[in-house]
């Protein structure tokens, strides 16, 4: 029976939105904490640890199902401590537990389902459980009822599992590798993208298929590296699909999470900050590779959708949108051909329609998911007599109106809590449009987030991981170090404001401090400060986003050539045997961190530049030096060489010459003679562009 539960659990006096919405399950949920683990040893009951995210649909339809009806919630009240976990907000449970699911189920999702025993070992886990068996899976009555009476009744079974599991965590701890990883790997990684590599659609697999955009950022540097044309034609494939089909919303801009299709046409319509904070990085750097302005477009609409939909007042970002909408997936996003029509007139409704392949039958479900991908706009401006020009001026007032329409209709949940690692994505990502599209907005928007990280995210001095409706709460994790400090050298980059590099210096300082592996070398994901959990995960594999371990090796090695300071590229080089075991067979598992390999196994230029900030000398050059796509330099930039010295000691002896912009340009900290010469200057760096 569902449930009209009017009674709140435990749940209501917490800020997530995850656990909000299962505030008024009839289930007594608790929160992670020491009252549930208390309760579970006292009355000796096992814990069922339930973890998921706001905007996750599966976990919507689990909580309908089981967690709203009232006989499951008594079955499981009766004989289980019930505790929720928000993955977003506490991802350091979720990584442990995720990987002991993958362990005894070869994978894992979301929502996430374990079983535990009071001591937080686990004995069984899963995902998502229909109510009753079906779809070959077995139903969440029989899993809870079978578990329980094996808890209660066969205590050696459950002590052979947890022990099982507890030695299989043990086992997956890195331990250094007396080899290194060198530079072949970076080969290896290419050539296993390649091979899963679609040709037709773009994107890496099968269907269900995910952006991964840390996959085609490495493919861009693989190609400014070696020259693989290949690398690049990938990458613009994938980028140019995911572009035209239905993961792109067209109307209001914006990419969902993943395409259920090989096409890239039908979304799971929810749309995360921090897929689209890599994606912007991505349009914009393959934007500075090859100027095609398609690349700028997407940028810029991705900027726009998140200046419209996911920015709190105080200029901080929202972490995701959900996909369903009056309890059905993708409500808010597709269209009838009669509606549009009805909006739009017949006449340019039908050119709409046309364009957008929106058909009387659809596309999807009966309805219809606006698409390009097999829009050929110059036959469709021949047929109506119209410029290329003057079809795209119609498209957008289309768009227009059709948005407008649009915003009538009831918005989907968003969950407007602000997460540091994923605000600090998307400071990186408008920082870098920022810098190569020469737009003061994209960077202002990215300092008003960075202001408010700075002023509301840090607590005596330890950076936290969320705020919401006034409350911040838990210690900062590994990712939210390693994308902070990415998001200062993007900012740093962006502005030339020394200020964002001695900051950088100390975040990294402070990650140093707080995650190295004194012993085996790498970052634990959890710091020496935080709640212990039943192992210490180090983590290398990349998933919906990088791992902290390969963003920090990049930005180590970024931070070492910038301050030539070498402990960080002594760090890095003890990331390379910590990892050399895990990423042997597995390259395309940590593209990104396939980056660091591409840095450190070819030559690195730096770039000094010496001079007033209202000189035009120094104005050109940097404004030619940004709209390049140059991962293998790196520029600092001074008015004198007092401003420098603090933050990089090797630029003592450095002195403009004659009152002029003065570069030194550097390779692997050997450095040539100096120039104020301008167009030498690029033409050493620009030179192979």
């Amino acid at each position: 029976m569902r449930s009209n539960h009017t009674i709140p659990n435990r749940l209501m006096e917490e800020k997530s939105p995850y656990l909000l919405q299962h505030a008024y399950n009839p289930v007594d949920w608790y929160p992670w904490g020491e009252e549930a683990f208390e309760k579970a040893k006292k009355e000796n009951k096992p814990i069922f640890l339930s973890v998921g995210y706001s905007s996750c649909h599966w976990c919507h339809v689990f909580a309908h199902e089981s967690f709203e009806d009232k006989s499951v919630a008594k079955l499981l009240n009766d004989r289980f401590v019930s505790i929720k976990v928000d993955r977003e907000e506490r991802p350091d449970i979720d990584s442990v537990y995720m990987k002991v699911c993958q362990m005894m189920n070869g994978q894992g999702g979301w929502p996430l389902s374990v079983f535990l025993t009071p001591d937080k070992i686990p004995f069984y886990a899963g995902t998502y459980f229909p109510k009753q068996s079906k779809y070959g899976m077995p139903g969440f009555v029989e899993v809870i009822t079978q578990l329980y009476k094996k808890f209660k009744e066969d205590p050696e079974h459950i002590k052979k599992v947890t022990e099982s599991v507890t030695n299989a965590l043990q086992r997956t701890a890195q331990q250094k590798s007396k080899d290194r990883l060198t530079i072949n790997a970076t080969a290896k990684a290419f050539e296993q993208l390649e091979q899963q590599f679609d040709f037709e659609y773009g994107g890496f697999g099968p269907a269900p298929k995910f952006p991964a955009p840390q996959n085609l950022l490495f493919l861009l540097r693989y190609y400014k590296t070696t020259g693989t044309q290949s690398a690049l034609e990938m990458a613009e494939k994938t980028l140019k699909q995911m572009a035209v089909g239905g993961l792109n919303d067209h109307i209001g801009f914006g990419f969902a999470r993943y395409s259920t299709d090989e096409a890239w046409l039908v979304p799971h319509f929810e749309k995360m900050l921090y897929d689209n904070a890599l994606l912007l990085m991505t349009y914009t750097e393959c934007y500075q590779i090859t100027n095609d302005p398609f690349y700028k477009r997407i940028s810029e609409q991705i900027i726009t959708f998140v200046r419209r939909e996911m920015t709190g007042k105080e200029g901080a970002f929202y972490s995701g949108i959900d996909a369903d909408s009056e309890g059905v997936e993708g409500k808010y996003y597709v269209w009838e051909k009669d509606e549009v029509l009805t909006i739009l007139g017949n006449e340019l409704g039908k050119i709409v329609c046309d364009v957008y392949d929106i058909t009387s039958t659809g596309n999807f479900e009966g309805k219809n998911i606006p698409n390009l991908i097999r829009a050929d706009f110059e036959w469709i401006a021949s047929q109506n007599h119209l410029s290329i020009d003057a079809l795209h001026t119609m498209l957008d007032d289309a768009r227009e109106k059709l948005h407008k329409a649009r915003a009538k209709r009831v918005f989907p949940h968003v969950d407007d809590k602000i997460l540091t690692s994923w605000n600090a994505l998307m400071i990186a990502a408008l920082a870098k449009a920022g810098k190569a599209f020469g737009g003061e907005a994209y960077t202002n928007m990215a300092a008003n987030a960075l202001t408010f990280i700075e002023n509301t995210l840090v607590m005596d001095d330890r950076l936290m991981v969320r705020y919401r409706d006034g409350e911040v709460k838990h210690k900062g994790y590994m990712d939210d170090y390693a994308f902070l400090l990415w998001a200062y050298l993007e900012m740093y980059d962006s502005t030339h404001e020394l200020v964002f590099l001695e900051k950088g210096k100390t975040i990294a300082d402070d990650m140093l401090n707080l995650f190295w592996d004194d012993d085996q070398g790498g970052f634990f994901f959890y710091g020496s400060d935080s709640e212990n959990l039943i192992a210490r995960e180090k983590e290398i594999y990349d998933g919906a986003i990088p791992s902290g371990n390969s963003v920090a090796s990049v930005m180590l090695v970024r931070l070492a050539h910038l301050t030539g300071d070498t402990a960080y590229l002594d760090k890095v080089e003890e990331m390379y045997y910590t990892f050399k075991d895990d990423l042997d067979s597995y390259a395309n598992a940590s593209t990104f961190f396939m980056q660091s390999l591409l840095l450190t196994g070819t030559p690195v230029k730096e770039m000094v530049v010496i001079g007033n900030g209202d000189d035009p000398s120094r104005q050109r050059l940097l404004a030619e030096m940004n709209q390049s796509f140059l991962p293998n330099v790196e520029i600092l930039v001074g008015d004198s060489t007092e401003a420098l010295v603090n933050i990089a000691p090797f630029t003592n002896e450095y002195r403009k010459l004659g009152d002029k912009t003065t570069v030194y340009v550097c390779e692997n900290f050997a450095c040539r003679q100096p120039t104020t010469d301008i167009d030498q200057a690029l033409e050493t760096i620009l030179g192979d562009k």
